[in-house]
């Protein structure tokens, strides 16, 4: 006797039901789009502005643009202007960065436009830090104070979730790298439904907001890296080894961050830490070239333009050099995310190895080494796979890179992390 099919019931308890997702569509559009124009516009205003302080201000003073005269001038400066906004702009443009991650708590709207003003001018004047953080702390609190106000009976999270979504898609052009950070961050949580109920929404944010910034012609890690072919033995140690040794390198900038940060920290004053974080930057830029000045995404661009036209010594430098810049900038208290110069950090030590020992491809050493260095000083593994990967377009560099991340999250996995408690001691 044959056992009959059990008659449809209802959908399991913890299932979440269509009904229930497709009103969270209409505002995960609007949160995506209106978080990547905010994004790209904060990036565009910022790239005129480089221009005009970077080229047509010293061409019109017959001074070299990247000199080391103006390198000092220009960084120092800018800890004076975002010093200035930091004292008097309502809210201080936000708590201190360096107790920031990429989750962020809503913000009063009165500290936004500080906070937009400090940011684009540290991503102009060339300080070691990139957008990230300020603008998910922006667009979260635009999208709190949006829902509480048009949905007041939406939990205040959901809004947050949306705004942490799509600015990561914006940020990294795509959805993916938003469904990897929001599907770490719910594992440590107690949440109802599956996974893809709970990504539906989010998911929908940071769609839109890939596709609008690509849309609007912001291109990002875009490196045109020759594509890694099947790999041997020689490129699993080669990925093992170089994603070991960035961590270990990451995590001694890690180390020092709080204690750099405590040296600020009786500066007492914005007009006094800023201008001097800045003075130290200038120097920093001085003795690494200007390669190792902004953010990092487009300098590394120009890296993997031409591998093999830099010698293991001058890329070692230009890592070291961007490490420190990193931790200053991220201690003395310019608005800015850790991500984008990590990544710079670990494309010039990959590029390093490969210098080295020839037969490391390029694409290898950099991507290990991107790898490595974000699991240091991000501790998020998704993005730090994710990145690392999208940066070569190649299918075999997937499970290298799994690889290679394992004895490299053993040597990072509970220490301290490259974010602050507000007591000056790091989380963990």
């Amino acid at each position: 006797m044959t056992e009959e099919a059990a008659p449809p019931g209802p959908a399991p308890s913890g299932a979440i039901r269509a009904r229930t997702l497709l009103p969270l569509f209409l505002p995960a559009v609007v949160v995506g789009a209106v978080a990547s124009l905010l994004f790209v516009g904060v990036s565009e205003l910022a790239e005129q502005l480089k221009d005009v302080l970077w080229t047509t201000l010293p061409d019109a003073l017959g001074i070299g643009g990247y000199s080391s005269l103006w390198m000092i001038v220009m960084l120092t400066a800018t800890g004076v202007l975002v010093g200035l906004v930091v004292w008097k702009a309502p809210g201080h443009a936000g708590p201190d960065p360096a107790t920031l991650g990429l989750q962020a708590s809503p913000m009063a709207l009165v500290i936004l436009p500080g906070l937009l003003v400090a940011t684009a001018l540290m991503l102009a004047g060339g300080p070691s830090l990139g957008p990230e953080n300020p603008i998910i702390a922006v667009n979260v609190a635009l999208a709190f104070w949006a829902g509480r106000r048009f949905a007041p009976a939406a939990p205040g999270e959901v809004w947050v979730t949306l705004a942490e979504a799509a600015t990561i898609g914006a940020l990294f052009g795509t959805p993916v790298a938003a469904a990897l950070v929001i599907s770490e961050a719910l594992a440590g949580r107690q949440v109802r439904g599956r996974l893809w109920d709970n990504l539906f929404a989010p998911l929908t944010a940071a769609s839109v907001g890939s596709m609008t910034t690509a849309l609007l012609g912001h291109s990002s890690f875009d490196l045109d890296l020759p594509p890694l072919g099947d790999p041997g033995w020689a490129d699993v140690l080669s990925a093992l080894v170089i994603a070991s040794a960035a961590a270990v390198l990451g995590m001694a900038a890690v180390y020092v961050f709080p204690y750099v940060h405590k040296v600020f920290s009786r500066l007492r004053h914005p007009m006094v830490a800023l201008p001097v974080g800045g003075l130290v930057l200038g120097l920093l830029g001085c003795l690494g070239g200007s390669l190792t000045l902004f953010k990092g995404l487009d300098q590394v661009a120009e890296l993997a333009r031409n591998p093999d036209g830099y010698s293991a010594g001058r890329l070692a430098l230009m890592t070291v050099v961007k490490l420190a810049a990193l931790v200053i900038a991220a201690s003395c208290g310019f608005r800015g995310g850790r991500i984008f110069p990590a990544v710079f950090a670990g494309a010039a030590f990959g590029l390093c190895a490969h210098a080295l020992v020839p037969s490391v491809p390029a694409s290898l050493g950099l991507a290990a080494g991107v790898l490595g260095t974000l699991l240091a000083i991000t501790r998020q593994g998704w993005v730090s796979l994710f990145t690392a990967a999208v940066l070569v377009s190649s299918p075999s560099i997937i499970a290298l890179l799994c690889i290679a991340s394992l004895p490299a999250w053993l040597l990072v996995t509970g220490r301290p992390q490259m974010q602050l408690r507000e007591d000056g001691t790091a989380i963990r």
